[in-house]
């Protein structure tokens, strides 16, 4: 197989892995639609209201490792770099845009975070201190994310890591912060739900 072969069909089964949605089908095991509670979106911090911490937690790692999983498999597979990057981002859109859920999906946090921590540990520990830090202290997860991801990005740039990895960084901040439009906006005008907040 050639490698450029080899390189997409890793890609595509990454975005596969990254389709998984743990979320909903957990919730769905639980009698819960999580399309049709809270956020709508499939991701740990929906089912965190809904469901309670013990099945967030588990929604939370299985999202984490698919990002890491996709890294780790491009990198076993022996693909170029930024292949490697682009499988990782793959897997986030994966999960954002899954078609098992008609490419609906979660805002891609956890699997972000997977991915980063994966493609370059001092940006993922960024990532996590910062992240972690600010939920704590706000309760708003989704401040958390994305003040975690924004420091990825100027980690990666500061560090001077290779370009490839930059980019792929630096999409993946750029991809979280949109999918979280909405809820800067609840931010900005007081309404964001914050941590223990169950669904109304």
């Amino acid at each position: 197989m050639s490698t450029l072969l080899l390189s997409l069909s890793a890609a595509l089964v990454s975005y596969l892995i990254g389709s998984v949605p743990a979320a909903s089908w957990l919730a769905r095991s639980r009698g819960v639609d999580i399309r049709k509670v809270g956020s709508g979106n499939s991701g740990a911090t929906n089912v965190l209201r809904s469901l309670g911490k013990g099945p967030a937690l588990l929604v939370a790692v299985f999202d984490i490792l698919k990002g890491a999983l996709a890294v780790w498999l491009a990198r076993a597979l022996g693909l170029p770099p930024e292949w490697v990057g682009l499988c990782g981002v793959a897997a986030v859109i994966g999960h954002n845009f899954s078609p098992f859920l008609g490419f609906r999906g979660g805002k891609g946090a956890a699997t972000t975070f997977g991915t980063i921590a994966a493609l370059d540990p001092v940006a993922g520990l960024g990532v996590f201190v910062l992240g972690v830090a600010t939920m704590w202290l706000t309760r708003f997860v989704s401040a958390g994310s994305i003040l975690g991801a924004v420091t990825a990005g100027i980690l990666v740039v500061a560090l001077g890591r290779p370009v490839w990895l930059m980019l792929s960084v630096l999409f993946l901040a750029a991809l979280l912060i949109w999918q979280h439009r909405s809820n800067i906006e609840r931010l900005t005008a007081g309404k964001e739900s914050r941590i223990g907040e169950k669904v109304r």
